[in-house]
């Protein structure tokens, strides 16, 4: 029992402590944006906040732009992912159940795009888009957000393409579907955890994409909130309560999308599985 009682025990310490050191430094970000500037500044360090305030996130909020560039950040991540995800769905099914030739290549060119640092050709980019002269527009930004998120949504969708035994699509073409129909309606039900885990994995990237934005976007009404948070505390000076607050509203749709994906993550796993 002893041996027993200390399996349990070491491994729910140790998620214990990997719990306390990713979270407290999301927990100290928000707990800095609520304190009014005399706790920020205080030598003791203030836990919780005493009286706190929300005059931070007004002047985060009030920045100029910023209403602006959360448009623009929403509008090239959800147009990346949304695009990725479609191109992706039909590439993990015939990468998955289609044999033809170069299709191993195919598979190798993914992995070595999805290990590939996209920094490396953030001047082979910038030249292209300076002569196509599309500079300070979102469209390439929405554009090579696509393409940085899609070898990983591939090869993440192809693994559940995979998964899905091909008597169930076999079954429904003996039915009377199409292979597309198929696809639609019994295959695409269970790539649901795929799809979730693909797209949150798609919108931290593009979200949170710094260097692109930096080269090809210096008018300060079309970049995104990335950039605008780095500018930030150069804005405010020492202000750190606004600064802590901007990063706070620069990390709540994150957390709030993971918190909905977690949770929504295993419904639909056996959807349109089984005949009525």
């Amino acid at each position: 029992m002893r041996k027993s009682l200390l399996g349990r025990l070491w491994p729910n310490a140790t998620a214990l402590v990997l719990f306390l050191v990713f979270v407290f430094p999301v927990y100290w970000m928000f707990n800095t944006a609520l304190k009014p500037n005399g706790d920020i500044l205080s030598e003791t360090p203030v836990w919780f906040p005493t009286s706190p305030t929300f005059e931070h996130f007004k002047t985060a909020v009030n920045a100029e732009n910023f209403w602006t560039l959360v448009r623009n950040s929403v509008t090239v991540t959800v147009v990346a992912v949304v695009s990725s995800l479609l191109i992706a769905l039909f590439a993990s099914f015939a990468l998955a159940r289609m044999r033809f030739k170069g299709r191993k290549s195919m598979i190798l060119v993914f992995m070595v795009a999805q290990m590939a640092p996209w920094e490396v050709m953030v001047i082979a980019i910038y030249m292209v888009v300076r002569d196509a002269d599309m500079l300070n527009s979102l469209l390439p930004l929405t554009l090579f957000y696509t393409v940085m998120v899609l070898p990983l949504t591939v090869l993440t969708l192809r693994n559940y393409v995979a998964a899905v035994p091909k008597d169930l699509e076999e079954s429904a073409m003996v039915d009377g579907c199409t292979r597309t129909q198929a696809f639609i309606k019994v295959i695409f039900p269970l790539l649901a955890p795929g799809l979730m885990a693909t797209s949150l994995f798609g919108f931290i990237t593009a979200w949170n994409e710094f260097p692109m934005v930096l080269i090809l976007n210096k008018d300060a009404e079309a970049q995104t909130l990335p950039l605008w948070l780095s500018k930030f505390q150069t804005a405010f000076g020492d202000d750190w309560g606004a600064t802590m607050a901007a990063a706070s509203l620069f990390a709540i749709p994150i957390l709030l999308l993971f918190l909905y994906l977690q949770r929504k993550a295993v419904s639909g796993l056996a959807s349109g599985a089984v005949k009525g």
